[in-house]
């Protein structure tokens, strides 16, 4: 494994998406995220977790940039690629990869695995088409496909090994992060486990970052090193896998991990019911964002933004963490 290098760094990032409001009315803005920050670090995985809405999806967008930041800073390689140029953008972009919830909408149906593979080659490297389909064959030997499903379509696999010529596909150029939104989530149970080993096995060997969405936080224990808890387009907890599953101090990350399923009763956790919706981030409520839904809240909770701050060994957004820990 290589040495814990900083490969991205975001710093307060933002994105709002303007709403039209109807005929002569101003529009409102939907703050889908709303001032991120974290390091992505060599050889390690960042968990972002949280419920549909909190904004993993947007920043899943930001870090591929497939669309600008409203503000704040990323930092790539040296470059600050929410403000860029197109000749910087065109050198970054390659760099950071994306693996897709779904195997079977992912791939291209008209496409033998050997040209999707070669593709992302063709249009950034000056590899002839030799040294393009050595490469795939070695990349397919990794992932675990065998040399003769390179001719054959998507159609003709398996959903994991659909998954694992997606993975295969990220991993052509040799980027140094790859964001992995729900990687495993539309795969049978016996699979996932495969599939998240080979991420492992392949993150010791080359030492790419992975920025890993997912909803489940039994995949989150198995794969992550640090945990990110989002609300809103906010952070509201981060810190070391260890740390928060061991104590979760938010109560959000406390709802989040009580709905966890365990086996064992032992580790099984009081369950905390949230009431309410999520509400909306055209219109969130003022305070803490999580006010509307935190069984500890007070008047202060619903007039004040608490700023995200170290305690107990990780970051918490929350006026009363030093009473209810």
């Amino acid at each position: 494994m290589t040495d814990a290098v900083a490969l991205l760094e975001a710093k307060n990032l933002a994105r709002h998406y303007p709403v039209s409001q109807g005929f002569l009315r101003p529009k409102a803005w939907a703050r889908a995220l709303d001032g991120v920050s974290f390091t992505l670090v060599a050889g390690k995985t960042l968990a972002v977790v949280g419920e549909s809405g909190c904004g993993k999806s947007t920043l899943a967008r930001q870090i591929t940039m497939i669309e600008p930041p409203s503000g704040g800073e990323l930092w790539m390689d040296g470059a600050n690629v929410a403000t860029a140029d197109r000749a910087t953008l065109k050198r970054v972009r390659p760099l950071v990869q994306m693996v897709f919830q779904n195997p079977y909408a992912s791939l291209n149906p008209r496409k033998k695995v050997g040209a999707m593979l070669a593709e992302p080659l063709e249009i950034n490297t000056r590899l002839n088409k030799a040294e393009r389909t050595a490469k795939a064959l070695s990349m397919m030997e990794q992932v675990g496909l065998r040399p003769e499903h390179i001719n054959r379509y998507p159609h003709m696999f398996s959903g994991g090994q659909r998954q694992r010529i997606a993975i295969a596909r990220a991993l052509m150029l040799d980027p140094k992060v790859i964001v992995a939104d729900e990687p495993v989530s539309a795969l049978d149970v016996s699979i996932q486990a495969q599939v998240l080993n080979l991420l492992m096995d392949l993150q010791q060997a080359s030492g790419v970052a992975y920025l890993f969405i997912s909803h489940n936080l039994a995949v989150v224990e198995h794969i992550a090193d640090d945990v990110m808890v989002m609300y809103l387009g906010k952070t509201v907890e981060h810190g070391s896998k260890e740390t928060i599953f061991a104590r979760p101090l938010h109560p959000y990350t406390r709802a989040l991990l009580a709905s966890t399923p365990r086996i064992d009763p032992a580790q099984r956790q009081e369950k905390i019911i949230l009431t309410g919706e999520l509400p909306s981030p055209i219109a969130p409520p003022p305070g803490c964002a999580f006010n509307t839904r935190c069984p500890f809240a007070q008047e202060r909770c619903r007039v004040e933004v608490p700023a995200l701050t170290a305690f107990d060994g990780r970051l918490v957004a929350c006026h009363r963490v030093a009473e209810i820990s």
